[in-house]
């Protein structure tokens, strides 16, 4: 027992023994210091108009838990509250053993529902206490330029966003289904929806309706049929075949027993029980492992669509079945058609994103590969703004940017995503000048497309969780023409909608 003493003695040390007993006393050494740095006026403050709950990003869950004023003891955590150290050791701390990471889970918690609690709050803002028709006058005066007036509405609206709870009585509530995925048409009219619950994976359509004349909020409305299996959905996206946004394009996962495929599913096998389509899955063949599709909407590739896969992507005419291979370097896990050429953009698992295009045949060699510029991690998501000479992408480690790919460089940084290993989309609208997407931290975060600045952080309805992540939809025109501007979220078994205007 004396050997064991002395040597936990000796392990600590005289002054971090003092510590363990006598907290408080040196807890005044970095007191001044931590109030000094929370004091310093932010820069950015003076530039923004919005509230601060709204500017500023969730802290980042990489860092300790203990404050910056109280000494870190290892093997203990400092509770802020009950003013204390407990152990983290199982078992010596009455049979409820702590962990970093049960702990991070709850001061994340914490900040979630205070950030949930200032949104309820607060009222819509924007600097110089201007509101809509002041900011019109002034513009139409020539005492305001347009791009300050527009930038000033965009933070009117976005700051007046408040979350609505949907009616969802078409899902079947006796089930306990949870939303994994949701997906718009060109329209805004129909929302692909990808629901699993404890039997498996079902996907449907949601038909969505409603006039900003008549009200701000929208219906939404189950259709009657879902398409069951046990396989998860990995991506998707709509396909025009005989029409506009007339099919489903669903990559599936596999498994030890049976390997992944991608299937073209009419979309009125989710509306109609019946109909014979339901047997007829266009285009279902099988492959290793599906990471994305993308479908090509440039008459010169007509009916074509493109998958990316593990060192490959196939390109594949879904009138013939005729496939073109082109092998890569690295698994290819984004991608999207260019509209005015009929050019395949691809991001990869090695953190490159390369163009090709599919009027060549494919070669041995990498010839056929243009455009190439590199992100620092994975590429989760790329997107093409309204101009092609501008590609959008974002990876594993949170990095957003925006590339010229006349010059292949990047232009432009959106910071406080937060991303680590998963696969996120990003939501640019140019009309509104936004960008949007949901970090693996479950909040969703809106930028200022132009500038970079973080405009609105908006927290999960639900805790936080890596099965909780929200989906979204952004559109100016929800439920299609006439329709109401929001954000539309769907987390665990409820949808959000948020309405984006300055009327309130």
């Amino acid at each position: 027992m004396r050997r064991n003493k002395w040597h936990g003695s000796h392990q600590y040390g005289w002054h971090d023994s003092q510590r363990r007993h006598h907290p408080r006393r040196y807890r005044g050494h970095n007191r001044h210091t931590s109030r000094e740095w929370n004091q310093r006026p932010d820069p950015d403050a003076s530039e923004s108009g919005l509230n601060e709950q709204n500017n500023s990003a969730p802290e980042s869950t990489n860092s300790t838990s203990v404050s910056p004023d109280v000494p870190e003891l290892p093997g203990f955590y400092y509770d802020r509250k009950k003013d204390r150290y407990f152990r983290l050791l199982p078992g010596h701390n009455n049979c409820n053993p702590l962990t970093w990471e049960s702990i991070r889970k709850m001061e994340m918690e914490e900040k979630r529902l205070e950030m949930l609690e200032e949104d309820a709050k607060a009222k819509p803002v924007v600097r110089m206490g201007l509101d809509l028709t002041r900011l019109l006058q002034k513009r139409d005066s020539g005492l305001m330029k347009p791009a300050s007036c527009s930038r000033f509405i965009q933070e009117l609206k976005v700051s007046g966003m408040r979350k609505n709870k949907l009616d969802t009585r078409s899902l079947d509530s006796s089930i306990q289904s949870s939303f994994q995925m949701i997906l718009a048409d060109t329209n805004v009219e129909r929302i692909f929806a990808a629901i699993t619950d404890k039997t498996g994976y079902k996907y449907g359509i949601l038909n969505l309706a409603g006039h900003r004349r008549e009200s701000q909020l929208i219906s939404v409305d189950m259709c009657d049929n879902l398409y069951s299996t046990h396989r998860k959905g990995t991506a998707a996206c709509w396909a025009s075949l005989s029409g506009r946004d007339s099919h489903v394009l669903l990559c599936l996962s596999g498994n030890a027993d049976v390997p992944g495929c991608i299937s073209l599913l009419p979309a009125s096998i989710f509306s109609n029980s019946n109909s014979a389509d339901h047997l007829s899955m266009l285009c279902n063949f099988r492959s290793s492992t599906v990471w994305t599709c993308a479908w090509c909407f440039n008459p010169q590739a007509d009916k074509c669509f493109s998958t990316g896969l593990l060192y490959r992507v196939f390109v594949t005419d879904a009138v013939t079945g005729q496939k073109q291979i082109f092998n890569t370097n690295s698994s290819v896990l984004a991608q999207q058609f260019a509209h005015r050429a009929p050019v395949l953009y691809n991001g990869c698992r090695s953190g490159e994103i390369f163009s090709l295009d599919i009027r060549q045949r494919m070669t041995k060699a990498l010839s056929w590969a243009g455009t190439i510029i590199s992100q620092n991690s994975a590429v989760t998501s790329i997107r093409l703004l309204q101009d092609e000479n501008y590609l959008m992408a974002a990876d594993m480690i949170g990095k957003i940017k925006l590339w010229d790919l006349r010059t292949t460089r990047c232009v432009q940084q959106y910071e406080g995503h937060h991303n680590e290993c998963a696969y996120l989309p990003i939501h640019p609208h140019e009309e509104e000048g936004i960008l949007l997407a949901v970090g693996q931290d479950c909040y969703t975060r809106i930028w200022s497309l132009h500038d970079g600045t973080i405009l609105r952080t908006i927290p999960s309805p639900h805790s936080i969780s890596k099965d909780s992540i929200p989906s979204i939809v952004f559109s100016s025109q929800l439920g299609g023409r006439g329709g109401v501007p929001g954000l539309l979220m769907a987390v665990c078994h409820d949808l959000y909608h948020f309405p984006y205007n300055s009327n309130n």
